[in-house]
């Protein structure tokens, strides 16, 4: 089996954050590979992993760096593929450095943006991705954002059972 979904981050210590998509990804049962990638420190190898991805079934990339961020966009430059950047909570300035290098990509190199730390959403979206030429997964999706508003309608009725004794 192929991986549809390849999920890369600069580092391992990324994978706290990275973990939700490969959670998202699993529960939907979509295929996918998890790997480290340094566009910093192993150049080569983003490289070809950006030329060749396409070649081995993946269908979309979803890429996390923090601080500079390069990763997501230096593997948009070199791949026919969708990349999804997810900048990732840096010590420094909170993420917002890896949001604004995520975002701020030259014309003809699109990488879609979440939000900081939101790989769970970068999952999403590769599904929805997924699910433009695949109806059993627009059927996935369709549940799934079913099952958010149950969640919330849940909440509700949990939140109107509340004692307080100024409740109205």
């Amino acid at each position: 089996m192929n991986p549809l979904v390849s999920i890369i981050m600069g580092s391992t210590s990324d994978l706290p954050v990275m973990e939700k998509a490969c959670q998202f990804l699993e529960e939907m049962e979509i295929p996918f590979e998890v790997n480290a990638l340094s566009a910093h420190r192993t150049p080569a190898e983003v490289s070809d992993f950006a030329k060749n991805a396409h070649l081995r079934g993946v269908k979309v990339i979803i890429a996390g760096a923090g601080m500079a961020a390069a990763l997501p966009g230096v593997i948009a430059a070199e791949t026919p593929l969708p990349v999804i950047g997810v900048p990732i909570k840096g010590s420094v300035l909170e993420g917002l450095d890896a949001t604004f290098a995520i975002m701020q990509m030259p014309p003809g190199i699109p990488v879609a943006t979440v939000a900081i730390n939101g790989a769970q959403n970068a999952a999403v979206l590769a599904l929805q991705m997924l699910a433009l030429g695949d109806p059993a997964l627009q059927q996935k999706v369709i549940a799934y954002k079913q099952g958010l508003k149950k969640k919330i309608v849940k909440a509700n009725e949990e939140l109107a059972q509340l004692q307080y004794k100024y409740k109205v």
